[in-house]
């Protein structure tokens, strides 16, 4: 791949062969989102597939969507990477909020954009959602019938680890007891006007003795590897009152209604998120795919780690086939 110079607000080379554009577009709650819309410079006169992309859960469009966003326009696709509601260069006030509606909400926004540009083909879109927004992409694919088939890599389940925790493992007393804390918490965002912050969910350094989720994280987020200064995961937390709504609105209830429409869940072997894969692959109806990738883990699929663990053939390959 021959690139650009790579510039500090991205986390990768734009290709030579790709433009990019910034753009922005309103979902149907009326927030104003940001994304960047990349096209290949040798289009033809075709109409182009197009993919809307967002993900991971606390990054931005200058991360891993855009990273993907890259690499798919080369292939072929005009593709929009998105900064969701709350976050990054996206408004919505407060900042640092996430929802199961409206981040489901803003994939849609991202294909009514792609369905009014002269150079897509309307009837030839989909979704790529990363991490937690693989989940959203999933949830949004079921309901909104436009889109024609998804992919998600490392795939998380935000409904399902806030209310249940890693592995469900959170207890019915835990999960009381959290819902109570940030019922509590509400009185006190409400007489200071604004929602506290949750404190810093990575360390500021990594001893060694850190679960590999958690160093997997760091090195992403916190080296020159992925830092964004806009993301939450490198710079910020989110509010402590965030999973209230998350805890208890599950958002894979109709995985099932994708099909006929095709599915393709990406995970990596090594990944400890993998089961959010299995099990929705395990709801979902034909046509589906679980592709599990040799040795990976979890944060090798945002940029592919240090093998390019992301299969990018097989994702142009799906959406070639399924669009």
């Amino acid at each position: 791949m021959s690139n650009t110079e790579k510039t500090e607000q991205y986390t990768f080379n734009l290709s030579d062969k790709v433009t990019r554009n910034k753009v922005s577009f309103k979902n149907r709650y009326g927030i104003t989102l940001t994304g960047d819309f990349y096209l290949p410079k040798e289009k033809g006169n075709e109409l182009l597939p197009g993919l809307a992309i967002s993900g991971p859960f606390g990054a931005v469009k200058e991360q891993a969507s855009g990273f993907y966003a890259n690499v798919m326009a080369q292939n072929g696709f005009a593709v929009l990477a998105f900064d969701p509601s709350y976050t990054g260069e996206s408004g919505g006030e407060p900042r640092n909020v996430a929802s199961p509606d409206i981040n489901t909400e803003d994939f849609s926004a991202a294909i009514d954009f792609l369905g009014l540009q002269e150079n897509v083909n309307r009837d030839k879109l989909g979704i790529i959602g990363i991490c937690g927004f693989g989940g959203f992409a999933l949830n949004a694919t079921a309901a909104d019938k436009r889109v024609k088939a998804v992919a998600t890599t490392s795939m998380y389940d935000m409904s399902r680890v806030n209310a249940k925790g890693y592995f469900d493992s959170t207890t019915p007393e835990q999960r009381t007891q959290m819902l109570e804390q940030m019922s509590l918490q509400r009185w006190e965002d409400a007489k200071n006007g604004t929602p506290a912050l949750a404190p810093q969910g990575l360390p500021s350094e990594i001893k060694g003795d850190e679960p590999e989720f958690v160093k997997g994280y760091f090195d992403y987020y916190k080296t020159d590897r992925g830092f964004h200064p806009r993301s939450i995961n490198s710079n910020s937390s989110w509010t402590v009152t965030t999973p209230l709504s998350l805890m208890n609105m599950p958002i894979l209830t109709y995985i099932n209604e994708i099909s006929p429409r095709s599915t393709l869940l990406i995970a990596g072997e090594n990944a400890h998120s993998l089961y959010f894969s299995q099990d929705a692959y395990k709801a979902a109806a034909e046509p589906k795919e679980l592709m599990i990738i040799p040795d990976a883990v979890h944060t090798d699929l945002y940029d592919g780690g240090s093998k390019d663990y992301i299969p990018f053939d097989k994702l142009v390959t799906f959406f070639n086939d399924n669009l």
